[in-house]
């Protein structure tokens, strides 16, 4: 593979101590999450003592004030370990970002010092029944009552949904505003009228906790508010570019883990009395696969020095989840192929990643709307 000039020795270090207690703390008990339909809470609170959670957080609410490159090795290494319930990546690449960014000085305070901890999980509830990547078209609303706002609404497809003790909530506080009467709010669990439904099931990421989300007039303080009202769309687009870097992390990951995987299969096995490595076919696919995954793991690299230098635009975002997360697919497919009958079972990773892959072309933002933004600024 190309050497990535992105990371240091002191990267790597990191890179190593994540895979290690992955490989020891985790792997070993994934089968029996999937099973739950979600991880152990302890996973969470021994990452949170290794560091390893919310690491770009500012050292006086508890974090070690690391650049966005240490999230990326700690999402990338769960990818490819295959470790999909794990909910880090979005608590701490997403979540925790924006009480980071649009936090007052009491809400961060208040919550990050335990988001860092693991004590304190974290969501964003986006998403509704009837509006998915239509932020605009949100339903949930948010009344203003004295020093309280009282919401009304739901939520679905929520990561993190039943762990979470904090969910950032996109609500409608002026109906007829359009994008400028969006807001986020702080809403924690216990609440009353804030309750969860059950666990969804889904085709992959099984031992992902995700959930529907309901709010019966829930009396949230102002104090609540994140940001400013009104400001909530103009937050979300804000730290979108972040959100689509993060799920290209994620496909580079699993890119990486299930071609090599691919690669010591098929040295092994047999079929016409030779190794199925031997067939060209088989070499070419490989051959194909790993040139592809080079030249996104290149742009990759690439978008994560803008984002660090904070010209990470939405164009480009949208460039990199889109060609990324269609590789994803595309790797997931081919080497589940190569692997034969054997690739349709569970018990092999690459089923596993078949069917979490699936829904990277959905999240953040469908492929769809990724090509309408990239054409939007063609025809500009």
């Amino acid at each position: 593979m190309i050497p990535r000039k992105l990371y240091d020795s002191d990267h790597d270090m990191f890179r190593d101590s994540i895979r290690k207690f992955l490989q020891v703390e985790a792997l070993p008990q994934h089968e029996q999450w999937e099973l739950d339909g979600m991880v152990s809470d302890d996973i969470w609170l021994r990452a949170g003592e290794q560091g390893f959670l919310c690491p770009s957080v500012p050292v006086e609410y508890g974090g070690v004030g690391a650049d966005f490159r240490y999230n990326c090795i700690v999402t990338e290494e769960v990818s490819r370990s295959g470790c999909t319930g794990l909910g880090w990546a979005l608590h701490s690449d997403i979540s925790v970002p924006y009480i980071v960014r649009y936090g007052s000085d009491e809400q961060k305070e208040k919550y990050l010092r335990r988001c860092v901890s693991g004590e304190l999980i974290t969501a964003i509830a986006m998403t509704e029944p009837g509006a998915g990547s239509d932020i605009q078209g949100t339903k949930t609303s948010a009344v203003r009552d004295g020093d309280h706002y009282i919401l009304n609404g739901s939520k679905t497809f929520i990561t993190n949904g039943q762990k979470a003790g904090l969910v950032i909530v996109v609500a409608k506080t002026d109906a007829s505003a359009g994008a400028k009467g969006i807001s986020l709010f702080l809403v924690e669990k216990g609440m009353v009228g804030f309750t969860k439904g059950k666990k969804l099931q889904k085709l992959g990421l099984k031992a992902q906790d995700t959930a529907e989300l309901f709010f019966q007039d829930v009396k949230v303080p102002k104090a609540n508010l994140l940001g400013e009202e009104g400001r909530g769309f103009i937050y979300l687009m804000q730290d979108l570019p972040q959100e689509r870097l993060n799920i290209a992390v994620i496909a580079n990951g699993m890119c990486q883990s299930v071609l090599e995987a691919t690669v010591d299969y098929t040295k092994e096995r047999k079929a016409f009395g030779t190794s199925v490595a031997a067939f060209q076919n088989t070499q070419f696919k490989l051959a194909e696969l790993s040139a592809e995954v080079s030249s996104a793991e290149v742009f990759l690299d690439r978008c994560t020095e803008l984002l660090l230098e904070g010209s990470l635009d939405s164009v480009t975002a949208s460039k990199l989840k889109l060609l990324t997360t269609e590789l994803q697919c595309k790797v997931a497919d081919e080497c589940l192929q190569l692997h034969g009958g054997w690739g349709y079972m569970w018990e092999y990773p690459v089923c596993r990643a078949f069917a979490d892959a699936r829904v990277q072309r959905i999240y953040g933002g469908t492929n769809e709307i990724m090509k309408l933004i990239i054409s939007r600024d063609l025809m500009s």
